[in-house]
C-alpha cells in the first residue's frame, strides 16, 4: 500500500520537524524532513520519488504562500526607500550570479545548479523549482540549506553585536516553545473555510494559468502570480497557508529532495565542499557590503539593513511565527530577493 507507506514517511518527517522546531533548528520542517528522506534513501528503504500529485500540490501551495507576502501596506512603507532598495536588491542578485558562474567554471557544477544554489533568499521556492529548471535539485538543496545554517548561526550574533547587546523578539519565541496557531488554523486570517476555499481557487487557477502561459515551473510561478494579484487587490480574504498546513507543505518539499540523495551524491558534494564554502562566504560578504551601502544611503540602522540583505530566508520563511528583530524598518518585508524577515 504505497499511499499508506508515504503517509507514514511524511508523518515521520513532520514529527522530526516538530522536534527541530522546539530545539530552534532553522527551517525545521524542511531540513528535518530532508534529512529523514535522505536517511531512508541512503539506507535503501525508499527507492522512489514523492508521488506526483503531492509534489505538484506542495509547489502550488508554496507559490501561493510566496505571492501572499507582498501587500499594499508593505509597498507603501517601502516607497520612500524604493530606489536604493531596488538597486541593492538588483546588485545582490547580480553579485550572486557572478559568484555562481565562477563556481560553475571552477567547481565542476552545472551553471543552473550553481546559480540556484547561491541565490540568496527564497530557499523553499528555489528548491521547489530546481528540478524543472534542469538543475541538480540535491546540490541546490545542499547549497541553499548549508547557507541557511551558516547565516542562521552567525546573523543573530552579528545583530546582537551591532545592536550593542540588546535582545530582540518576544519571550517564549525561541527554542523550547511550541510556536504557531492551533491545530485547525490552516490559513492566515480568522475565516478558515473561506480562506481554504480561496487558497484552493488561487492554487488551481494559478497552475492552469501557468500552463496556459507556458511559464517555467507553472505549478509554482502561476499560483505565486495569482496570489500576488489577489493580495494586492485587498478584497480577497487572507488565504496564505499557515500553521500545520504550512508545515506539512514544507515537509513535502523537504522529503521530495531528501529521497533523491544517493551515496554518489554525497561523495560528489564532499569533493565540492571547499569551493562551495568559499562561494558562500563571498555571497554573504557581498550582502553585508550591500547592507552598509544601503544604510549609508538611506539612514537606516546598520543592523536593520544587515538583517534585510543577509539571506537567511529559509529559516524565516518556514518559521513565519517568529517575530522580526526589534526596530526592524517596515521596508524589510518586501525585500524578498534579499531574504528579508517577513
Amino acid at each position: 500500500m504505497p499511499g499508506l507507506r508515504w503517509a507514514l514517511i511524511i508523518a515521520g518527517g513532520y514529527a522530526a520537524g516538530a522536534v527541530g522546531s522546539v530545539l530552534g533548528v532553522p527551517s525545521p520542517y524542511l531540513l528535518a524532513s530532508l534529512l529523514v528522506g535522505a536517511v531512508l534513501a541512503l539506507s535503501g528503504r525508499v527507492r522512489d520519488r514523492l508521488p506526483g500529485p503531492a509534489n505538484r500540490t506542495s509547489q502550488a501551495l508554496v507559490g501561493a504562500l510566496m505571492g501572499s507576502h507582498l501587500t499594499s501596506s508593505a509597498l507603501m512603507a517601502a516607497a520612500p526607500s524604493a530606489l536604493p532598495l531596488t538597486a541593492v536588491t538588483a546588485a545582490t542578485i547580480g553579485q550572486s550570479v557572478a559568484i555562481a558562474s565562477f563556481l560553475a567554471r571552477k567547481g565542476r557544477i552545472s551553471r543552473p545548479s550553481a546559480v540556484l544554489g547561491m541565490m540568496p533568499g527564497g530557499s523553499s521556492g528555489i528548491v521547489t523549482c530546481a528540478d524543472e529548471l534542469k538543475a541538480d535539485v540535491r546540490l541546490v538543496a545542499f547549497n541553499q540549506y548549508l547557507r541557511v545554517g551558516l547565516v542562521a548561526t552567525t546573523a543573530p550574533l552579528l545583530a546582537h553585536w551591532m545592536a550593542g547587546g540588546s535582545s530582540s523578539g518576544p519571550a517564549g519565541d525561541g527554542p523550547g516553545s511550541w510556536p504557531g496557531p492551533g491545530l485547525f488554523h490552516l490559513v492566515a486570517g480568522p475565516d478558515q473555510p473561506t480562506g481554504l476555499l480561496t487558497l484552493a481557487a488561487v492554487s488551481v487557477a494559478g497552475v492552469l494559468a501557468g500552463r496556459r502561459l507556458r511559464l517555467p515551473t507553472p505549478a509554482l510561478i502561476g499560483p505565486m502570480l495569482i496570489a500576488l494579484v489577489a493580495t494586492m487587490s485587498g478584497v480577497i480574504p487572507a488565504f496564505a497557508p499557515a500553521g500545520i498546513l504550512q508545515d506539512v507543505v514544507f515537509v513535502l518539499v523537504g522529503m521530495d529532495v531528501g529521497v533523491r540523495f544517493t551515496r554518489d551524491t554525497l561523495r560528489r558534494v564532499r569533493g565540492l565542499l571547499p569551493s562551495i564554502l568559499a562561494a558562500m562566504t563571498a555571497v554573504c560578504l557581498g550582502c553585508a557590503g550591500m547592507a552598509w551601502i544601503f544604510a549609508r544611503a538611506t539612514g537606516t540602522p546598520l543592523m536593520d539593513a544587515y538583517l534585510a540583505t543577509t539571506p537567511p530566508e529559509g529559516s524565516t520563511r518556514s518559521s513565519p511565527r517568529r517575530s522580526p528583530p526589534t526596530g526592524m524598518s517596515p521596508w524589510s518585508r518586501p525585500c524578498r530577493a534579499c531574504g528579508s524577515w517577513s
